[in-house]
């Protein structure tokens, strides 16, 4: 284990049952026990931001309280842990804090910068931390600039077309099945079952439906109908580790519905009341297979120059060749392994515990920081 550091972990908090169209500004959502490094005690807060209209996705990428409070103990049972939400308030709270470190979870809010905007607030201090750079986040949150970069090196990504507006796209001309998706989103936000669509008028109303909802270019894409998995891994370059791969288990899905691991099957259908079997770990495929799926993942964790932790989207098409769908370069945690959070699920499956997961993933930064 490294020595003791002074860690900030910066975040943003998923605000908890509000309506699905409004928000209330200001909300405080108090913890009770969240100490800085010796600091003053901490609230967990939502970001003071302007009122707006949301919908029902709108803080899927955000974090749960419970995430952030398990990612706090595990850090702190190394080191000192002091927490900064991830609003207006950030930078001076940073330049004030002056960590060795931080760990970065923050999601960020507005624009396709969002997931960028803390990592290039520390590097304008000078502050360590853990993931991908601003440029890395910023690229791989825009899903038309990372498969254009996969493509480049020859890493097998579906074919796809990005639409600004109607009229710079004709339908008729796109290959069916095809999946529509928001441009720079993750967390499956924007993904629904309807996303799949099967004809030219459907194909034409879904990205009509999208572009108006989500106010932003609309990603179309070749729908591949084979198998879906996900692979997280950790670490950097000769350190660079790939967990078990994980399968996303369709048949665990309500009947009738499209096989995509869609905004729906995430939060919706399954509940830890009611939870569904969706995850397998490790994926049941042959040798053969599992070494390409973890090739091109290791492949387009290099290409697209992530640091110390990364999870990567993956299906087959009808020939079982894998194709990368989408990179994660700040993946989700949920400690709970009732609420299936896919990089737990594959830290779990290399001998992982949460805590060990987290340290593996700051251990990684620290060394390529040089801080050891």
């Amino acid at each position: 284990m490294q020595k003791q550091l002074h860690v900030a972990l910066v975040y943003n908090v998923r605000p908890e049952n509000l309506p699905a169209d409004t928000r209330v500004v200001e909300e405080k959502l108090e913890s009770g026990r969240l100490s800085g490094g010796g600091s003053d005690a901490g609230i967990i807060t939502t970001s003071r931001i302007q009122p707006l209209k949301t919908k029902s996705d709108t803080y899927a990428e955000w974090d749960a309280e419970e995430t952030i409070l398990a990612v706090e103990s595990a850090l702190r049972a190394h080191h000192n842990v002091t927490l900064i939400e991830a609003n207006e308030e950030a930078y001076d709270k940073l330049l004030a804090v002056q960590p060795d470190i931080v760990f970065n979870i923050a999601e960020g809010f507005h624009s396709p910068s969002r997931e960028a905007q803390i990592p290039a607030i520390l590097d304008l201090l000078g502050i360590p931390y853990t993931g991908s750079d601003p440029v890395t986040l910023g690229i791989c949150l825009d899903k038309a600039h990372t498969k254009e970069i996969l493509s480049y090196h020859r890493i097998p990504t579906p074919e796809f077309a990005v639409v600004g507006n109607m009229g710079d796209f004709t339908a008729d001309e796109f290959p069916l099945p095809a999946i529509v998706k928001p441009l720079h989103e993750g967390s499956s936000k924007g993904i629904f079952n309807a996303s799949v669509v099967r004809t030219n008028e459907s194909l034409r109303q879904r990205i009509l439906q999208t572009l108006t909802e989500y106010e932003e270019p609309v990603l179309v894409e070749r729908f591949l109908e084979g198998r879906e998995f996900t692979v997280a891994l950790i670490g950097n370059g000769k350190h660079l580790r790939v967990l078990p791969v994980v399968e996303i288990r369709f048949d665990s899905l309500p009947k009738g519905v499209n096989p995509v691991y869609s905004y729906e099957a995430k939060w919706i259908w399954d509940q830890t009341d009611h939870p569904i079997d969706v995850l397998q770990c490790p994926a049941r495929i042959d040798a053969r297979l599992e070494g390409e799926i973890k090739d091109i993942c290791t492949r387009a964790f290099k290409v697209l120059r992530c640091y110390d932790w990364c999870r990567i989207d993956v299906r087959l098409d009808e020939q079982n060749k894998p194709y990368v769908l989408e990179v994660n370069p700040l993946p989700g945690i949920i400690p709970n392994p009732k609420e299936h959070s896919s990089f737990p699920c594959a830290a779990r499956a290399a001998g992982f515990d949460y805590n060990g997961m987290i340290n593996a993933v700051l251990e990684s930064a620290i060394m390529r920081n040089g801080l050891q």
